[in-house]
């Protein structure tokens, strides 16, 4: 259903409009509501959020249709005017049209015409409506999906290669919240999810900046994968500043204990497959990155201490002239058969 606001002074438009558009109005395309000036139909507009078009007059008491429409662009960009009028010099014609106005019907008025007229407001004003929902869901969306995710979303006939995927070199970092476990049992619900979101926003601000994709947040834990030039490095590189981020956080309080935020990083690059995981027909996707590279870079976060950046000796090997490191050790990590020796990066 379309809903129209009449604006005009004539007294018996209303039945007129009634009359001519009765069959409309009982198939429930149309609804009509219905003011007496400029000023009356401001009002209409507030109490009838929903309506679609406006036919309106142009000489009216208290505020004339030329008023109207310079004023309806602040109240609802949507919304769409019709002037219907007998003043149709090209004077008030060009006037209507500079100030938005998306169409003009000259009186005494044509019906078959003003609805053909009224026809073709609605629909470019319910292309708009579309428009400005699909805008808002893609917002809504990108809340929920990686950026890479709805570029893939984009590309041709995607739906039939939802399980292609690819290998590429990349550099997987997983960080994790020291203790985390300890914080859920003295905070309430709320006030532990503000604390996560809010750190996590720290995060992924830094990731982003050295050009990172968020690929899935793990409970108290953020994996993140880095591709294209430099990749290797640019983790690093996000990994400390993510470190340095975290440590200016103040402590928190509950009760007599005290906790400081920390956070344990794992890194490591090599190759892996990227595409959708999951079930077709269960129609749940996952579009991310798996492989030894991967799962090796959860391992190293899993053994490092607060504030730890780790990494094992190939990625030392790849850039220790570019950075400070520390040598821990050789570590058995959990599912390795042979015990990998491992990095802390200082700087």
């Amino acid at each position: 259903m379309a809903k129209i606001l009449v604006v005009d002074d004539e007294a018996d438009l209303e039945l007129l409009v009634k009359q001519k558009f009765r069959r409309k109005i009982r198939e429930n395309v149309y609804e009509f509501v219905f003011a007496q000036n400029g000023a009356e139909a401001l009002e209409k507009l507030q109490q009838h959020p929903d309506l679609d078009i406006i036919l309106s007059d142009i000489n009216m008491p208290v505020m004339d249709g030329l008023t109207l429409l310079s004023k309806l662009t602040e109240i609802n960009p949507v919304i769409k005017a019709v002037m219907v009028s007998a003043y149709g010099d090209m004077a008030n014609i060009r006037t209507a049209m500079n100030r938005g106005a998306f169409d003009f019907v000259c009186k005494p008025v044509d019906f078959e015409d003003l609805d053909l007229t009224m026809e073709k407001t609605i629909r470019h004003v319910k292309q708009l409506q579309q428009t400005l929902r699909a805008i808002k869901e893609n917002d809504i969306l990108k809340m929920y999906v990686d950026e890479n995710v709805l570029n893939f979303m984009t590309h041709k006939e995607f739906e039939n290669d939802l399980m292609r995927n690819e290998a590429l070199e990349a550099t997987i970092i997983f960080i994790d919240v020291c203790s985390f476990t300890a914080i859920t049992e003295q905070f309430p619900a709320n006030t532990v999810v503000n604390l996560l979101n809010s750190l996590f926003d720290k995060i992924v601000k830094e990731i982003i900046a050295q050009g990172g994709h968020i690929d899935k947040f793990i409970g108290d834990a953020v994996m993140a994968v880095f591709r294209g030039n430099n990749h290797l490095e640019r983790a690093i590189h996000a990994a400390l500043w993510v470190k340095k981020e975290i440590g200016t956080i103040e402590e928190i309080k509950a009760g007599n204990k005290i906790f400081k935020l920390e956070i344990s990083i794992g890194i490591n690059s090599g190759e892996v497959v990227s595409g959708n995981i999951g079930s077709v027909s269960l129609k749940r996707l996952d579009y991310t990155v798996i492989g030894d590279a991967v799962n090796t870079a959860q391992r190293l976060q899993s053994v490092g201490k607060p504030s730890q950046v780790l990494v094992n000796e190939q990625v030392y090997e790849q850039v220790q002239g570019s950075f400070k490191f520390q040598k821990i050790g050789s570590v058995n990590l959990k599912n390795k058969a042979m015990p990998v020796v491992v990095y802390e990066v200082l700087g």
